[in-house]
């Protein structure tokens, strides 16, 4: 792991950057632990601004609003993705080797990373399972689109859909497939969680991975 590693947000999903002070990362802290717990549509910067003894007219300075912040906070989740992804395939000289890696890291539950001590991981990828839908499930996709907001996620599928581009250059859906291989062991988690019925759970397996595993498997043809 490299020191002083700082997660780039596109600009436009805040007003001031929170990692420019103790306050704003506070506020990104603290909103993480209060959207799992509580979350995003009981939260509101009221309730923030009592948590940390803040005013929200302190919050409004850096986030407009909290749809504002969900945005930010699934682009750092994304943005810390892409930088393990780098981390983990680093010296993997096969694609199928580095591909398998990828649909790990994109389908597995996470750990909290000791460099960014003021963001739970864990807490946070609970976040883009249950609620991360919200930020772009709605009437303002088509505008917030236009901005970038959703440019650190792209920027992740692209990665992974190159991947199987090297090892099938005609492959005619390597972004849905990707795309498909996140939402969709997103939504496995959450019904693993909530509603066991509708998947198949193995207390001594991690059996949403290995199903992802195997439907990429299967579909690119590889042993």
């Amino acid at each position: 792991m490299l020191p002083n590693i700082n997660i780039q947000v596109n600009a436009n999903t805040h007003i001031k950057d929170p990692n420019s002070s103790e306050l704003g990362q506070k506020i990104v802290a603290t909103s993480i632990e209060m959207i799992d717990e509580l979350g995003y549509e009981h939260f509101n910067f009221r309730k923030l601004g009592k948590q940390i003894g803040s005013s929200e007219a302190s919050i409004y300075r850096y986030f407009e609003s909290k749809s504002k912040l969900l945005l930010y906070l699934t682009g750092w989740y994304w943005g810390w993705m892409e930088y393990k992804l780098l981390i983990r395939l680093t010296n993997i000289e096969s694609p199928a080797d580095r591909l398998i890696r990828s649909i790990k890291l994109l389908t597995e539950i996470t750990e909290d990373d000791s460099i960014f001590l003021h963001v739970s991981e864990k807490r946070l990828q609970r976040i883009v399972i249950a609620e991360s839908s919200k930020a772009y499930l709605n009437k303002e996709v088509d505008n917030e689109n236009q901005f970038g907001v959703f440019s650190d996620y792209k920027r992740l599928v692209g990665k992974v859909s190159d991947i199987i581009l090297e090892i099938n250059k005609n492959y005619r859906y390597p972004h849905m497939l990707v795309s498909t291989v996140i939402e969709g062991s997103h939504l496995q988690r959450h019904f693993a969680k909530h509603l066991p019925r509708l998947t198949d759970v193995d207390q001594n397996e991690d059996l949403i991975t290995a199903f992802y595993i195997e439907l990429v498997k299967k579909a690119l043809n590889l042993k």
